[in-house]
């Protein structure tokens, strides 16, 4: 499809934009290790907040949702739904612990709760798990994402993609740090916003759709809208809702839902002014990605059940498309071919800017790992702050080169999505509990990290098709959960005096710690003003009704769109009663 001058000048005036904000804190970004990667832990919780938004609004989710929607309706979204669970008890319990923590990565959680080489290992080695291979992969499926929109859109091929958009991001994550990857997100995920709403609503009215009654009472559609799976059905209600929220939202490590925190939202919350800013900000990151962004995106991908009912459909309508590519989410960047001229610039840059985002969020969480949990940590602890501000630019590039390459050899967001969950299988227990159990020690982790990744291997390479996805899932966090345990039970604790050091200052909730406490008094270490008093099942109480208030105000938007009205005021209703609950309760704690 051919492109309009106005289409290309929004996208040229986008990259522009974004060039420019990444180069106006070029200065100051350079300025040290902590201004690059933490931008000096003064970040506003409303910055933050948007940030960690934009950077889980990828360019692969609105395809990831448009190959849910297509195979398993509405109710299938379930699978990264059931997270909100996982991300409000971070909100009320974890985000406080993690600014306190006061370290520059969440890695350096490890010798600050851990002790001996293991501690040490486990640091250096997560960091290259995490932040290059792993991450590596997460950016490589962010980029399929984009050479599928680009060749559908744009006519261009894998490698032109890969480049331009390489390019261009590189240089503003490189040149601006953290501060630059933050400004650029919250320019871009409003774009992003804009567009994919715009968009929406475009696709709905168009001719072939007819509007949005017509498109909800269309055959192919009806069956997809349900956000619950049917009941009577074990075999898609099992999969789409129990396991999710029975045994998922605990048990795996993911990308953005990290049991607990971590990665790239423990950098958010790290890089907070204050404990405050970091739960408001984590707050409202779990408000806007669960409740305030999916429906354009499952409207569109309803749209595409209309107009290509089968992803042959797809194919044929676009045969230049190399045939690998053609999945259910190549649906979402069908849809957007229809859009008119200015329009489809708009929504072209917007689906840039949530690549974009993601992938420079990525490579400063990354960099930020190379820095300083390998480069200063155990090669050159005595590194000049402008060494470890090249160091961090040099990791940066390759970063992306590694990704660009790996990107070339996937074919789907939804496979990359569940080797993603498998391989974090069963180690989700062990995040929540390393806080609150004083016996869990680097071994643990070691085994957990170690064991998934086996199970996972094994699932991929030699039970591919003999087991469901949830299955395997299950499987790996059984296998997983019990060697992590025994081997927490079966060997040696953590040195005395760094769980006390530890318990002092982060101060978690004592019931989990009483040996250390005990400890810790009797030598004097720890004074009755430093134990923590029980707010726990206040903290417990939040987080349940924040999932309430989340789970009925995304519900009551799909209840509007569908014209329901008593439904949407009741679910609207549930929700600011449990806003308010949430409110009362927390200025009872803070008091």
């Amino acid at each position: 499809m051919q492109l309009a001058n106005l289409d290309w000048g929004i996208i040229l005036l986008y990259f522009i934009v974004t060039l420019i904000l990444g180069v106006v804190v070029t200065r100051k970004s350079g300025k040290n290790s902590e201004e690059f990667f933490l931008g000096s832990r003064q970040m506003p919780w409303w910055l933050l907040g948007i940030s960690m938004v934009a950077t889980t609004f990828s360019a692969d989710t609105p395809n990831l949702v448009t190959d849910i929607v297509r195979n398993n309706g509405v109710a299938g979204n379930w699978a990264w739904w059931a997270f909100l669970l996982t991300g409000m008890l971070t909100v009320f319990v974890y985000a406080k612990l993690w600014r306190r923590s006061e370290i520059t990565t969440d890695l350096e959680f490890y010798e600050l709760r851990y002790s001996g080489r293991e501690a040490s290992f486990l640091r250096g080695f997560r960091a290259i798990y995490l932040g290059v291979f792993f991450n590596v992969v997460i950016m490589a499926t962010v980029m399929l994402a984009g050479i599928k929109i680009a060749g559908i859109l744009l006519g261009l091929s894998a490698i032109k993609t890969i480049v331009i958009v390489s390019i261009i991001t590189v240089i503003y994550s490189a040149i601006g740090g953290y501060k630059g990857v933050l400004y650029t997100d919250f320019f871009q995920f409003i774009l992003a916003m804009i567009g994919m709403v715009w968009a929406a609503i475009y696709i709905v009215n168009m001719p072939e759709i007819g509007g949005l009654d017509q498109l909800l009472s269309h055959p192919n559609v009806q069956s997809k809208m349900s956000f619950l799976p049917r009941m009577d059905d074990m075999s898609t209600v099992v999969p789409l809702l129990i396991i999710p929220l029975a045994v998922q939202w605990w048990s795996v490590w993911y990308p953005g839902a990290e049991p607990g925190g971590g990665g790239y939202i423990a950098q958010r919350m790290l890089s907070a002014k204050d404990e405050k800013n970091a739960v408001i900000a984590t707050l409202l990151f779990n408000v806007a990605h669960y409740a305030l962004r999916p429906w354009p995106w499952i409207l569109i991908a309803f749209a595409s059940i209309v107009i290509f009912p089968n992803a042959s459909d797809i194919a044929a309508r676009f045969p230049a498309i190399d045939a690998s590519f053609v999945k259910d989410d190549l649906g979402f960047p069908a849809m957007l071919s229809y859009l008119p001229a200015g329009l489809m610039g708009l929504v072209i840059a917007a689906l840039i800017a949530a690549l974009m985002s993601t992938i420079s969020t990525h490579l400063n969480w990354g960099s930020s790992y190379i820095v300083n949990d390998v480069y200063q940590r155990f090669y050159k602890p005595k590194a000049s702050e402008k060494e470890l501000v090249a160091v961090a630019r040099i990791s940066t590039v390759l970063l992306m080169i590694l990704a660009s390459a790996l990107s070339l050899y996937l074919t789907s967001a939804k496979a990359s999505f569940d080797i993603l969950l498998q391989i974090g299988a069963g180690t989700g227990l062990l995040f929540i509990l390393r806080w609150f159990w004083w016996r869990i020690n680097a071994l643990s982790e070691i085994t957990a990290m170690v064991v998934s990744f086996v199970v996972a291997l094994i699932m991929e390479l030699y039970v591919k098709d003999g087991m469901a996805s949830h299955e395997k899932m299950i499987l790996g966090v059984l296998i997983t959960s019990i060697a992590w345990i025994g081997v927490t039970i079966f060997t040696r604790p953590t040195d005395k005096q760094v769980l006390i050091n530890f318990y002092k200052k982060i101060r978690p909730h004592s019931a989990g710690w009483k040996p250390v406490i005990q400890s810790g008094i009797a030598s004097g270490a720890l004074q009755k003003t430093d134990i923590t008093q029980g707010k726990f099942v206040s903290e417990l109480l939040m987080m349940f009704l924040g999932c309430i208030a989340v789970y009925a105000l995304l519900f009551g938007m799909g209840y509007l769109i569908y014209g329901m009205i008593m439904q949407t005021l009741i679910a609207l209703i549930v929700a600011l009663v449990s806003g308010w609950w949430i409110f009362k309760v927390w200025n009872n704690i803070e008091q």
